[in-house]
């Protein structure tokens, strides 16, 4: 593994600075930093439009291979998604479109799927939200019990989905539905990509610790999408749903590692301002999380590496990155809880939190959302060390 860039890499990496001091200006400079978990409310309109000046120009997609995207190396997308976190750069709004479902789809989805569905996530005109959880299938998808069937040329679909990221904006969502009425557990289960804006569909917010409300409940009471909607075979829904969540681990961790780095910076300031950088203990702390992330990083890198040199993502890989950086992005709320005192359980006169308290109440979800810290664990002890159930 070499990890060091070549001069064709150094090359992009002037490109992508060049687009970004030229197009990251006006309304859009005014939201650097904007968004992300916990801050989806920030600007999200004028987000949107800057996910469509990025797909005018070509920045959506890298790493999708031709004729579907650039078909950039993985380096390039590593280049591509650092730069970008470095400019600080709004947060994208369709990270569920971009980088779960249009993976999926190309692995998976037949070529009239990847036509219609492909383009307007390219070019910002359709965003996605995830159909997986459900009040009694969390973690375990296996255990899902919204229900599909078909009618004449369509399904219709019943079920309740919850932790729906930005439900309330998506226009489609891809859902994982029991076709089979007599299956259960991974059998009998489909992948189907469902319009949100029907008749049927019923979103209602979650509102968090932040106060925000990204999260959402989903009731589906007899929505329909085309027959033809279905990724995979029928009833192959398990094997599809487990390809997205490999691609879910993907080259945008390394830019969302610069953000964590911005975040760690802030908690050192914070340490400097209240005099907690000179507690040995404190301080101790401090140096662990800034190693630390510099493990996430070259893990990061090694694993894709490996995955790009086998061509397809690794489950174990997904779950240890996983595992990582959940744990290592709730200590560091932690850890700015403590550097701040007594005056981190106080919240300003205009009752808004401020950036690391955000952080700490936000990152309590870290270790559950996107698979339970105890999920992953379980995935590396069967797979990796082969360990036996139970």
């Amino acid at each position: 593994m070499d990890l060091r860039f070549s001069a064709a890499d150094e090359a992009f990496r002037a490109e992508v600075k060049g687009w970004l001091d030229e197009h990251l200006v006006g309304e859009f400079a005014e939201l650097r930093g904007a968004g992300g978990p916990g801050r989806e409310h920030e600007g999200f309109e004028t987000r949107r439009a800057w996910e469509r000046l990025l797909g005018r120009d070509g920045w959506v997609g890298i790493g999708w291979p031709a004729p579907h995207g650039r078909g950039l190396p993985l380096m390039q997308q590593v280049v591509f998604h650092e730069e970008y976190a470095k400019a600080a750069a709004p947060q994208r709004v369709n990270h569920m479109g971009e980088n779960l479902l249009a993976p999926t789809l190309i692995a998976f989805g037949t070529d009239e799927q990847c036509s219609r569905f492909l383009p307007p996530i390219a070019n910002g005109a359709e965003l996605w939200c995830q159909g997986y959880s459900e009040p009694g299938a969390g973690s375990d998808l296996a255990n899902v019990a919204t229900k599909a069937r078909l009618d004449g040329d369509e399904w219709v679909v019943t079920g309740q989905k919850v932790w729906t990221s930005l439900a309330h904006l998506a226009d489609w969502c891809f859902v994982i539905a029991r076709t089979d009425s007599g299956s259960s557990r991974h059998s009998g289960l489909s992948y189907l990509l469902v319009p949100m804006d029907q008749p049927g569909v019923d979103v209602r917010p979650i509102v968090q610790l932040t106060g925000t409300s990204e999260f959402n409940e989903v009731f589906f009471d007899g929505a329909r999408t085309a027959a033809a909607n279905v990724v995979g075979e029928p009833g192959d829904g398990w094997r599809v749903a487990m390809g997205t969540l490999g691609f879910e681990r993907g080259v945008a961790t390394l830019g969302q590692q610069i953000g964590f780095g911005r975040e760690l910076d802030a908690v050192i300031d914070a340490a400097r301002r209240t005099g907690a950088v000179d507690d040995p203990l404190l301080a101790d702390r401090i140096t662990r999380a800034w190693i630390d992330l510099r493990v996430l990083r070259y893990t990061a890198l090694r694993m894709l590496t490996a995955d790009a040199s086998s061509g397809a993502p690794s489950d174990a890989g997904a779950s240890i990155s996983k595992l990582l950086w959940a744990g290592w992005h709730q200590r560091l709320g932690e850890l700015a809880m403590s550097v701040l005192g007594a005056d981190s359980t106080e919240v300003a006169a205009s009752g808004g939190l401020d950036d690391l308290q955000r952080l700490f109440l936000f990152s309590r979800s870290d270790t559950i959302y996107g698979g339970s810290n105890e999920i992953q664990r379980d995935i590396i002890a069967r797979r990796v060390l082969g360990l036996p159930r139970g």
